[in-house]
């Protein structure tokens, strides 16, 4: 007599990667920040998505010599979107692109006051880049794209919605190391 779970063969317990989550690991945040994370990572996820269906048919278009300039507009638009509320996603998790040379060299203290440093100038930047973005967005809202017809402003608003949310991780992390948390702590590995 042979045993039914030894003969069933490999099923999805026997497979890491079909549980392999769809997004990155986030470090530990509080309730509400973490949603507000899971948000931003899966309207990247949709926006994504959107714009490989947009880029094949514009493939296959261009493969039977047709073009639709509002795929092209559409896919331009969705860009600045995903540009921006990537940079979140990064910031979320610490991963933004940066040069720690000379930081790294820091250690206890020095290194977590130059951090607050680091996070304040990018939080001065991210309020002007804030500040500008909606201020593009005030100003374009007369001006139509060409082929969508609608607002230009709609594009531009991606700037400034990304950037609020950039600022969102980045004070959370200042107040982390207002906190005493070392930056294995506000970032950890696994």
């Amino acid at each position: 007599m042979t045993d039914s779970k030894a003969t069933a063969g490999p099923g999805p317990a026997a497979s890491p990667a079909l549980r392999r989550p769809v997004l990155p690991k986030a470090p530990p945040a509080p309730p509400l920040l973490a949603a507000f994370g899971a948000l931003v990572d899966w309207v990247v996820v949709a926006i994504g998505a959107v714009m490989i269906v947009l880029v094949f048919s514009n493939v296959v278009l261009h493969i039977f010599g047709k073009d639709m300039a509002v795929v092209t507009e559409f896919a331009e638009l969705l860009m600045v979107w995903v540009t921006f509320l990537s940079g979140a996603c990064a910031a979320r998790r610490g991963a933004q692109m940066t040069i720690t040379e000379f930081i790294d060299m820091l250690g206890g203290k020095a290194r977590e006051r130059a951090d607050a440093a680091v996070d304040l100038v990018a939080i001065g930047m991210l309020v002007l880049l804030f500040w500008y973005g909606i201020n593009l967005v005030i100003v374009g809202w007369g001006n139509e794209l060409t082929v969508l017809q609608i607002p230009m402003s709609f594009q531009y608003l991606g700037m400034p919605v990304g950037v609020a949310a950039i600022l969102v991780w980045t004070l959370y992390d200042l107040w982390l190391i207002l906190q005493g948390k070392t930056r294995a702590q506000r970032w950890p590995k696994e």
